[in-house]
């Protein structure tokens, strides 16, 4: 599938499998995918576009570090406070204790898998041959699953909105 990935976009699922190590996440999901889009490297379009809408790669990182990857104000609908679950959990056994710790290689979440598969999709709907982080973007933007979306939420942003920025600064571009 990575073969008609640009030099750029395969920095970003390379970015992508680094952030997730780094965030001891045992799989590579959108948000991953999202936050490498995000980092200073490949940069291009898809990243100023995050960048300016306040969606940078730190803040980004610090929100999946915040809720461990896992979404809070979801956990809070049915009665969840995540923060005490990290609280009485590191009291129990450590710091730390909720991070999964995992090395080795990470596979795609099925959300993940999906984002990069719209990405091809989104590159042919736009006549191109290759694919570009503004594809991958856009991908992720289609359906964002709950790793991106979270995200997005936490920082009161649509997959809509981003998308149809993307989309003007793709047209501005060109």
């Amino acid at each position: 599938m990575f073969e008609r990935f640009t030099k750029p976009a395969r920095a970003v699922v390379q970015l992508a499998h680094e952030e997730s190590a780094a965030l001891n996440s045992d799989r590579i999901g959108t948000e991953h995918l999202l936050i490498a889009l995000a980092a200073d490297e490949p940069g291009g379009p898809a990243r100023d576009v995050l960048v300016g809408l306040g969606l940078t790669a730190d803040a980004l990182r610090a929100d999946v570090r915040a809720t461990g990857g896992l979404d809070a104000e979801a956990l809070a609908s049915i009665g969840i406070d995540l923060e005490v679950v990290r609280q009485r959990a590191e009291e129990s056994f450590g710091p730390g204790a909720l991070g999964k710790g995992r090395g080795g290689r990470r596979t795609f979440s099925r959300a993940a898998k999906k984002a990069l598969e719209l990405s091809v999709r989104e590159a042919l709907a736009r006549g191109g041959k290759h694919i570009g982080p503004e594809h991958i973007l856009l991908g992720v933007l289609r359906d964002p699953g709950d790793g991106a979306g979270a995200l997005l939420r936490r920082r009161e942003r649509t997959p809509e909105a981003v998308r149809a920025a993307l989309i003007e600064a793709l047209r501005a571009a060109a």
